[in-house]
């Protein structure tokens, strides 16, 4: 891993520098917590919790079933079936293991479907018990408004039990508790890299107690942007430093003295130790779910997924922005109209804004706002291009002075770009997807920067719930270019409830 890769993915540091002290140890009793033996225990409790709590959403999801479906003795009977079997088939599909608790769209994922099989397979069951049941037959068994019922009710209680108990979770991380207290191996630079990302990620699982590198010793540190992180031992001492500070993880941060060798026998020897290796891979730009392991003869070969964009996969997703497009302006349509009054009597123009973009494959169009400037804004841009604070090919200014006043409430709120909507319907837009780009933007991109334009661009996105216009260019363009080649469905529906909380706190708004 290059010098030059990991700073150009790396995050604006002032906008996280405390969590980086917080992840790193410092910050009192809450630090030291999660450094205890005791904190190491966390996930199996934390697992027997989500075990109680999944239960008592799947029993109140089979009492509206009974109440309001069918109170019969052998439906009650095979529901009861149901609550004692749904959870354990929840914990067969890992939805309670440590490593997706608390941060992407894997444990939801997890949830759905291991959900919809069990309920497959219950159907299937119930049609073959049916046959030996004559005088019931299948739907006796369990009525299909039962099914709706229990499975409606049941998984939605289910995702929103995970994510009421993912904010405590994080809240709780965020002061120091439930942390895996971790340890990282490597080159000083591979490790400010890897210390750096732990710091910047809302909800990542580690406290890291400090480095180990090659030749280190104890009583150094690591300089990591303005905070210093303690070196523990050398390469060649791992295992008893993980001893003496009851590390429960050892992080592998790139390349290590020994290679292949030390990696595998330092696995054999964190086993007495209840520690787990857990190795940082190169692949910055690829998520879990395109990482298949394949093992021939012995070798384990990691097999990557190349990104497809086309397919069903991409007609599900113009069939979701149709579906929840139209619903968002038919709900939203008295708002529209309020807002286009205000736009129409607070300052001389057009209502509607439109702005030539570039979407997917290159292909312009016209992007649909509430006008938020003044109508000669375009005309003013060169007098401002002086005061642009902006970075890469990124034009802002903080205090425009070409912004209306209704302008800067809408703005605040992002309500001038509801009429978006409209080109998600026409499909020129998704409604997520990458930042959609300026023609000038697109003439000053890196070849690789424009492969943001591989699908359409998106009315919210990663950029939008990670800081709009907080960001800087190159963290723009990297979660852009993760979003385009490891978007899912399941983290389109995230994004969206996150922008709506982003939208509400009124972040990163300009």
């Amino acid at each position: 891993m290059s010098v030059g890769t990991q700073q150009q993915i790396t995050h604006s540091i002032a906008s996280w520098r405390p969590r980086l002290a917080s992840a790193i140890g410092f910050g009192g009793p809450a630090a030291r917590i999660a450094r205890s033996a005791k904190a190491q225990a966390w996930p199996k409790r934390y697992a027997a919790y989500l075990w109680g709590a999944d239960t008592a959403v799947i029993l109140a999801a089979a009492s509206v079933g009974v109440v309001f479906g069918d109170a019969r003795p052998l439906t009650a009977g095979a529901l009861a079936v149901v609550v004692g079997l749904w959870p354990f088939v929840l914990g067969l599909y890992g939805t309670r293991e440590a490593s997706v608790l608390g941060i992407g769209a894997e444990e939801y994922r997890r949830v759905v479907a291991a959900s919809f099989q069990f309920f497959a397979v219950l159907a299937i069951a119930a049609l073959l018990l049916g046959d030996s049941l004559p005088e019931h037959g299948a739907a006796g068994l369990l009525p299909a408004r039962v099914v709706v019922f229990v499975f409606g009710c049941g998984l939605v209680g289910l995702l929103a039990l995970r994510w009421g108990s993912r904010r405590w979770l994080n809240r709780q991380r965020h002061i120091g508790l439930y942390l895996t207290p971790a340890v990282v191996v490597g080159e000083p630079e591979d490790v400010r890299y890897v210390v750096r990302r732990i710091a910047a990620s809302e909800g990542a699982p580690y406290n890291v107690l400090g480095a180990i590198l090659p030749g280190g010793r104890r009583g150094q540190s690591l300089a990591v942007d303005g905070n210093r992180l303690p070196v523990l031992s050398s390469t060649d001492d791992v295992v008893r430093t993980v001893a003496l500070k009851k590390a429960a993880a050892v992080i592998i941060a790139g390349p290590v003295p020994g290679g292949n060798k030390y990696v595998r026998e330092l696995g054999w020897n964190l086993e007495q130790h209840d520690a787990e290796l857990v190795l940082a891979s190169s692949l910055t730009n690829v998520a879990g779910p395109r990482i298949h392991w394949r093992p021939v003869q012995g070798l384990p070969l990691m097999e990557v997924d190349l990104p497809h964009y086309t397919g069903a996969k991409h007609v599900v997703k113009r069939v979701m922005d149709l579906v929840l497009g139209t619903a968002a302006l038919v709900v939203l349509a008295p708002v529209l109209a309020v807002l286009a009054l205000i736009v129409r009597f607070d300052s001389p123009g057009p209502v509607l804004f439109r702005q030539e973009r570039i979407g997917k494959d290159g292909r312009p169009f016209a992007m649909l706002k509430f006008r938020s400037m003044v109508e000669e804004a375009e005309t003013k841009l060169d007098v401002l291009e002086a005061e642009n604070e902006g970075a890469g090919v990124l034009f802002k200014v903080n205090d425009d002075p070409r912004v209306t006043r209704c302008g800067r409430w809408m703005r605040k709120y992002s309500l001038d770009e509801l009429p978006q909507l409209m080109n998600v319907l026409k499909g020129e837009m998704s409604l997520v997807g990458p930042r959609p780009p300026l023609g000038r933007e697109v003439g000053a991109y890196e070849r690789y920067t424009r492969r943001r334009m591989l699908i359409k661009p998106g009315v919210t996105g990663l950029w939008q719930i990670s800081g709009r216009s907080g960001l800087d260019w190159d963290d723009s363009v990297r979660l852009d270019l993760y979003y385009v080649e490891n978007w899912s469905i399941m983290g389109d529906l995230m994004i969206l409830w996150r922008t709506l909380r982003a939208v509400i706190a009124h972040v990163g708004a300009s």
